[in-house]
């Protein structure tokens, strides 16, 4: 990873520089946030995530970027086919360095959608005590969504263009494990030297260079139906043989560091009266490395699929999923550099291991080095109590602009 600024070019802004623009351009910031926050805009909710893409396209049009915005169109003959989906967003901002003069290319992956349902905003609009601010999608993530926007802006300010393109793409169903962006993050991240991915930092204030791979699976049990108490021996559970698939993937905890499995959700029989003849389980599973992950996905289907009660018939669905994000030598280099510009910035920043999967993970996944959770500090994410704390806005706006401006071609 080169520093943008060698080879003949200008060199870049100094973080203090980024900083000073940030702080200028806070109120602006926090207003925009209030009226992001105050969007009902689930994943479930597309006119929502289609109001927040409107406010966005304008913003990205307003500071001379390009703008491509692609419709979700369901399609009705999928195994499981996708409710109707916001549009996504995708911005590209040319610079004035290209690739083959050492111009890097660099992707920024925001999502613009929440897991709250209708209503939530009106229940619990923005709010600001002090210097938190709370609000349905606050953390988690409008102020990060932001936060890329405005680093580009810091860096505009400063009069810095000496890189090839910054791409953004803003998703609409991240919350869902990006079912319809995910094709297109990955096609925009295989040309990039970098990517950044603007979750919000952890409440502690650590980034994350690496997050566990994530796998949802469903089980469907098919038994045979009788009636419990005049024939039950013509029956078949399909509850009862969940249960022992739920024991047994429970087992596979721990038997490979880092793996965790939780059947999290049971669905099964009719009445009490009735031997049940369909049950379904909803199975997370995580894993830390791709090795780890693909042994343990692979044994939690042999599990599921051997029955114990006879005459019972399993199917295995892969309903959504990530693969791991490994802290890679690439983005171990970005972390190295994250901290060399928090210290100049004046604070101390540590990158850090998580078990929530992310945008970043299937990036991380093709190779390319990529770093996550560089919006401002906030935690609480998807509950009541979710917050962000907006005196760290102008300090993370500045590290991800000194970044980006930092980056070089691979």
């Amino acid at each position: 990873m080169s520093d943008n600024g060698t080879g003949g070019g200008p060199p870049p802004p100094s973080p203090a520089a980024l900083r000073a623009s940030a702080e200028a351009m806070q109120d602006e910031f926090v207003a925009e946030l209030r009226s992001l926050v105050d969007i009902d805009c689930g994943s479930y909710t597309p006119s929502g995530v289609n109001l927040v893409a409107d406010i966005v396209q304008a913003k990205f049009q307003g500071l001379g970027w390009s703008v491509r915005r692609h419709p979700h169109h369901p399609d009705p003959e999928a195994r499981e086919p996708l409710p109707q989906l916001g549009d996504l967003l995708v911005a590209t901002l040319s610079g004035s360095r290209p690739a083959t003069q050492g111009g890097a290319r660099v992707l920024l992956v925001g999502h613009m959608d929440t897991v709250f349902g209708e209503g939530t905003a009106g229940e619990r609009p923005f709010r600001i005590d002090g210097t938190t601010a709370t609000g349905p999608g606050v953390s988690d993530m409008k102020g990060g969504l932001l936060t890329g926007i405005y680093a580009v802006m810091c860096l505009q300010r400063n009069d810095f263009d000496a890189f090839d393109s910054i791409t953004y793409v803003c998703n609409p169903d991240e919350e869902i494990g990006s079912p319809f962006s995910g094709p297109a993050i990955l096609e925009r991240a295989a040309t990039v030297d970098a990517c950044f991915v603007l979750e919000g930092a952890r409440a502690n204030g650590d980034i994350v260079s690496a997050r566990k791979g994530v796998a949802e699976l469903q089980v469907i049990v098919q038994g045979r139906s009788a009636h419990a108490g005049v024939e039950p021996e013509k029956g078949r559970s399909a509850t009862l043989q969940a249960a022992h698939t739920t024991i047994a993937l429970h087992e596979l905890n721990g038997r490979w560091p880092g793996v965790t499995v939780n059947v999290g959700v049971v669905e099964g029989g009719t009445r009490p009266n009735v031997v049940a003849e369909r049950c379904e389980l909803h199975v997370d599973l995580r894993a830390v490395t791709a090795e780890a992950f693909d042994q343990a996905v692979a044994e939690a289907e042999r599990v599921a699929s051997t029955t114990t009660v006879p005459d019972t018939s399993v199917e295995i669905r892969r309903a959504a999923g990530f693969p791991p994000m490994e802290k890679t030598p690439g983005t171990a280099r970005l972390a190295d550099r994250a901290r060399e510009i928090a210290g100049e910035l004046g604070f101390e920043l540590h990158d850090a291991a998580t078990g929530g999967a992310s945008d970043a993970n299937p990036v991380a996944g093709i190779g390319i080095p990529v770093l996550d959770g560089l919006g401002p500090i906030g935690g609480d994410d998807h509950a009541p109590s979710e917050w962000l704390d907006l005196a760290s806005v102008p300090p993370r706006v500045a590290l991800l602009a000194s970044l980006i401006a930092s980056v070089g071609p691979a």
